[in-house]
C-alpha cells in the first residue's frame, strides 16, 4: 500500500508546484481540450509522450496498446481515433513504436503465447512479407530491430485506409498521419513515415522503402 498511497502524495506536490507557478493553469485546462496530436504507441511505461516530445498536457491525446496496432476491427482504438478527428479535430495521427518493444519481440517467435497471438496477427504477416530483408541482417536484435520500424509503417497505412480517415480527407480536413520509433537508449524519436494527408500522399509513402535506423542504432549500442 505505501507504493500506492505514495501516488497520491506525489500528485499533491505536483498540483501545488503547478499552481505555485501558475495560479490559473488548471482552470484554463479545464474548461477545453485542444490537442494538436493523437499519439499512438505501446504499452511502455518507460516512453511518456509528452515527456519525450516536450509537449504540455492537453497538446496530446495518447492511445496505448500493445504494439501500436491500428486493427480495422479494434472498436476500442477506433473510437479514439474516431474521437480524435471529428470531435477534437487533431493536426496530427502519429504512430511511435520504440525498439525493444516486447510485443514485437513475440511476434519474431513461434505462437504460443495465448491472446496476444492473436492481436500480433498482422505484425506477423509483415514478417513474412518482408522476411528476405530481415533474413539479410546480421543477428536476431537487428531483425527485431527492422521489424519495429516496418511495423509501424504498416500501422500508418492501415490508419490510412480506415473509413474515419478516408471521411476527413474525403471533406479536405485534416489529420496528416506520421511513423516514428523511439530509442529507449538515448531518448531519441526518430521519423520513419511523414506527411501523409490523402490518398496521393499515402500511395507515394507506400512505394517507398521504409526509412531504417537498424545499422545506425546497431553501431550506437556497439560503442556504448
Amino acid at each position: 500500500m505505501e507504493l500506492y498511497q505514495q501516488l497520491f502524495e506525489n500528485n499533491r506536490r505536483w498540483a501545488d508546484a503547478v499552481r505555485a507557478d501558475d495560479p490559473e493553469y488548471f482552470e484554463r485546462r479545464s474548461a477545453i481540450q485542444e490537442p494538436h496530436f493523437l499519439f499512438i504507441g505501446g504499452h511502455d511505461s518507460r516512453i511518456p509522450s509528452e515527456a519525450i516530445t516536450g509537449t504540455k498536457p492537453g497538446e496530446v491525446l495518447m492511445h496505448r496498446n500493445i504494439a501500436n496496432q491500428v486493427h480495422p476491427n479494434d472498436l476500442n482504438t477506433l473510437a479514439v481515433i474516431e474521437y480524435a478527428v471529428e470531435v477534437l479535430d487533431v493536426r496530427h495521427i502519429v504512430i511511435s513504436g520504440h525498439y525493444g518493444c516486447g510485443g514485437i519481440r513475440a511476434a519474431m517467435r513461434e505462437m504460443g503465447h495465448g491472446v496476444i497471438d492473436h492481436w500480433l496477427h498482422v505484425v506477423r504477416e509483415v514478417r513474412q512479407q518482408h522476411a528476405a530483408e530481415l533474413a539479410a541482417l546480421p543477428d536476431d536484435q537487428a531483425r527485431e530491430d527492422r521489424l519495429v520500424e516496418l511495423n509501424v509503417a504498416k500501422q500508418v497505412f492501415q490508419l490510412a485506409r480506415t473509413p474515419i480517415i478516408q471521411r476527413a480527407w474525403s471533406r479536405g480536413q485534416r489529420p496528416i498521419l506520421h511513423g516514428t520509433v523511439y530509442d529507449t537508449h538515448d531518448g531519441l524519436l526518430r521519423p520513419l513515415v511523414s506527411g501523409v494527408c490523402d490518398d496521393a500522399t499515402l500511395a507515394t509513402a507506400q512505394s517507398r522503402p521504409v526509412t531504417s535506423y537498424v545499422a545506425e542504432l546497431q553501431h550506437d549500442l556497439v560503442t556504448r
